[in-house]
Order: C-alpha cells, then structure tokens, then sequence
C-alpha cells in the first residue's frame, strides 16, 4: 500500500510519500550493515548520552509528536501524549539501567573454573511496525537494541508515514550515526524478498496481525532468522466479586475504549461470575453508551474515531454477525453517520461460539460480557481463546485472584488493574498472540548472542 497520511477525524488525505526502489532498499540493507561494524564497538557510555539525549528530545517535541499520532491515526491528543510519555521513560530506563543489565552473569560450572554469561550485539535488527502505537511499538525495539549494539532497520505501516519519518529524524538529531537507524517506506513484498533474507540482518521483530506474523515467520525461518512476534490478543477481564464495583467498571471503560479499542491488550471479554453480573453489566452498558465519539483533537475527547473507514467495516461486520445469529446489543451497535470513521461503543451479550465475536479479535470499541457460574467457569472461558496475551482479574482477595492469575493461559496478567506496560516489565504473549518478549531485561537479550566465557581456575 503506498504511504500516505489520511486523517481518520475528516477522511482527509494530508500528505502522500514516495516509496523506496529495490536498489535503495538494498542500499540501506548495506548501509546498516557497514554502521554496526563500528556501532558495536563503540564504548558503553556513549550510546547511553545517546539514549538520553534521545529522551530528552522526546521529551521537548511531546507536542508536535502527540499532534502526529492524533492526525494520522486518530488517538485523541490526551492519549497520544501519553504515549510520548511512556516512549521517554523507555529509552530513559534503558540509559539508566544500562551497567545492571549488560552485567555478565557468573555461573557455577560442573567443569570448575569460572564461567560467565555477557550478552553481546548480534548485527542489524528488522522491525516491522504498526500504526496503533506508532512511537511506543517503535522504542520497545529500538531502545534495547541501541543499547546493545545492533543496528535498526524499520519498516513502519503505510499510514503512519509522518510519526516514521520523524522517528528517524531524532534518532539522528539525538547524534546517533547516520545508518545506525534507517527508517523503510518499503513494501511488504520488498521486505520479504529484499531485507529478511539479507545475511547481515540478524533478526525480525513484528508487531502485527496473526497472518502477517505467520508470514514473516515463515520466511524468516527459511533464512534461520531470529523472530519476536507481537500478535493479536482477546484479553479477558474477570470480575470475581462486587467488591468497589463502580471502580471495576470504570476499568472496564477504559480499558475496552481507550485508542478506541484498538490495542492487542485491550480489554475485550468481560467474564463476570453471575452474583454480579447484572449489576456490571447495567452500570458497564449505562457508561458505554453515554460516551459520545469527538474530535480527537480535543482533550476532553475519550473516544476517537477509528483509524479508517475500513477499519470501522471490519469491526461493523463482527457486531452484525453476532446480532444476525442471536446476540444482544446492551449498547451502541451503530456508526456515527459523517465524516471519519466513527461509531459507537458498543456492548454485547449473548454471545456464542457460532459467532465471530466469541474467537476473532475485535480491534474496536466492542466489548462481549459473558456470565459464568464461578471463578473455574471464568478460567475455562478466558483460556478457550486461541489469544493468549493480557488479562485482567478484579477481586477483593488478592489470593483468589492470584489463583486465578496462574491459572489463565497468557503472557501477562493484573489483578484489579488492566493490563499495562512499563519499561521494565516484560510484555508478550503465549498460544496466537506471538513469541518473544519486549521491555525489560527479557527484551535487551531477545536479539543479543548471550555469549558463555569459560576461564581455568
């Protein structure tokens, strides 16, 4: 698809960009491979005062860059300054916490003398994009690997060009070297063909839907090529009692509308055992349906539109599939007529396995409520997903929760929280929702040669 910015608030094409030939991406493909030849051994503390540097430039432009999140994919502004906050403290943690992490590791050795473990660079890294964080899915691959060594090769989604581009222009403005980061308004086609076979490129780290993880991973094992995928999710939220039930539904809010939905954590199935789930279920309805979709310039806005009118269809085509074969609207259910892809939050209920809301991702702001007799109905239903990514458990007893916490097949879990990310937590996911981790110290070794040195005594 080619790149271009089409604001999703009015349907409005704002800039169009020119794609890279076969040659450049072969150029740049060398480019970064003749960068980490020299980045690799540059001293530690350099490409920390890079990546603090880079932070406070985050920091200064947050402004400028909310305003590209919020034109081009349509996050309201409060929300998209958010993001920037979060992209901040990632490359601040990783300058920070550089000494901590890249510390070699000593081991007890069967065969004595003395043995440790140093993590290492490995060559350039391929990132592969989304537009629904188009900064934070950026730096949870970007700084690690700086730090580390390895260079980057981006290739961002073709409606997000200006939140790429700008992304490359810091990095360079920070005083990274040139080729360290190259930014690629490439092709899917050219990346299959042209970079992951590259023998310099190392890696690839996707964030994406289920298929196109698949196919990257395909290729990518062809060329015995190091994956990380971030895939989709259908992350339950589970509300064991009725304990401080207003804040649990105000969770609930916010965690199935905030990016308008469009989040692989996202909060999209609400399990709810059967003492309460009237009570949750009116008071979830009532606060859904009074969220009015605005202009996601406005920084009282809550709910945006989504990032494109197609977008919205396939979202719409879940929610009258499950209506055609039987499932209630508790609320919304309809688009918002206009310019923009709005359309409503939506709730529903009665929702079965016939259904595609019971086992697709809803990548909008549609949430499915389920009740379920007790706490092992709720784990049987969460855990029938293909998805195993986030999840969410509210309880007054953190044991019950803990328990239950345990018992839910994904990657990540909050009890009486939605699921979250900070830099120094690892994110990912189990079963269709990918492979690997990111953040943390678990995403600085995902693509690092975590060398054994053997020493006599």
């Amino acid at each position: 698809m080619p790149y271009k910015t089409v604001n999703p608030a009015t349907g409005e094409t704002v800039q169009e960009f020119i794609s890279l030939t076969d040659a450049q991406i072969l150029d740049a493909v060398d480019r970064s491979a003749a960068a980490y030849r020299s980045w690799n051994r540059t001293p530690l503390e350099e490409r920390v005062a890079l990546l603090h540097r880079l932070a406070d430039l985050y920091q200064e432009g947050e402004e400028e860059l909310a305003r590209i999140i919020t034109e081009e994919m349509g996050k309201p502004i409060r929300q998209a300054r958010g993001e920037i906050q979060i992209v901040r403290d990632i490359y601040r943690y990783y300058a920070n916490n550089a000494q901590t992490l890249l510390k070699p590791e000593k081991l007890t050795s069967s065969l004595g003398g003395q043995a440790e473990v140093v993590l290492q660079s490995t060559g350039s890294i391929l990132g592969i994009m989304p537009w629904n964080y188009p900064f934070y899915q950026v730096a949870r691959l970007v700084a690690p690997n700086l730090l580390l060594g390895n260079t980057i090769l981006l290739k961002h989604a073709s409606n997000v060009p200006q939140a790429a581009l700008i992304q490359e222009r810091l990095i360079h403005d920070a005083g990274f070297p040139k080729d360290v980061y190259i930014n690629l308004l490439a092709s899917g086609k050219q990346v299959s063909t042209l970079v992951v076979p590259a023998p310099s490129v190392e890696g690839v780290s996707l964030t994406g839907s289920e298929p196109a993880g698949a196919a990257v991973a395909e290729i990518a094992g062809r060329h015995l090529k190091k994956v990380v995928l971030e895939l989709g999710g259908s992350d339950p939220f589970i509300v064991l009692d009725g304990h401080d039930l207003q804040r649990t539904v105000t969770k609930a809010v916010s965690g199935r509308v905030g990016n308008a939905g469009q989040a692989c954590t996202a909060s999209k199935r609400f399990i709810v055992v059967e003492d309460v789930h009237d009570d949750f279920l009116t008071s979830f309805s009532d606060a859904m349906a009074g969220i009015t979709p605005a202009d996601p310039a406005d920084p009282a806005t809550v709910l945006g539109p989504l990032s494109s009118v197609e977008a919205r269809t396939d979202v719409m085509e879940i929610v009258e599939d499950a209506v055609s074969k039987g499932a209630t609207l508790a609320a919304g259910g309809h688009i918002i007529d206009g310019a923009g892809a709005y359309m409503e939050a939506t709730v529903l209920t009665n929702v079965t396995p016939d259904m595609r809301a019971y086992a697709e991702e809803i990548f909008g702001p549609v949430a499915v409520v389920y009740k379920v007799k007790d706490a092992d109905h709720a784990v049987e239903l969460a855990n029938s997903s293909p998805y195993g990514l986030g999840g969410s458990v509210f309880s007054a007893d953190l044991e019950q929760a803990r328990r239950v916490a345990t018992q839910l097949e994904s990657g990540m879990v909050f009890v009486n929280e939605v699921t979250e990310s900070a830099p120094d937590l690892p994110f990912g996911g189990v079963k269709r929702s990918g492979v690997g981790r990111e953040l943390g110290k678990y995403g600085l070794e995902e693509f690092a040669n975590k060398k054994l040195i053997h020493l006599p005594v």
